[in-house]
């Protein structure tokens, strides 16, 4: 056969398995959020302090009365 007469064929991308591992890899990187979120929570309610309670004042003094109100 002459070059000319030849055909290539090429393979064509399986864009089916991209968006499927995709997909996979959002899912699992949804599960292991919920995860550390859920273990943080859990480890919250043993007594141990997480960074927000830290920054979370356990005693707010009352508030100034502005005086009496005349009407």
């Amino acid at each position: 056969m002459s070059p000319h007469l030849r055909k290539t064929i090429l393979a064509t991308p399986n864009y089916g398995y991209e968006k499927r591992q995709k997909e996979l890899a959002k899912k699992r990187k949804k599960e292991d959020k919920l995860k550390s979120k859920t273990e943080r929570k859990d480890a919250g309610d043993t007594g141990e302090s997480s960074a927000e309670d830290a920054l979370t004042p356990s005693y707010t003094p009352p508030q100034a009365d502005a005086g009496p109100v005349n009407n």
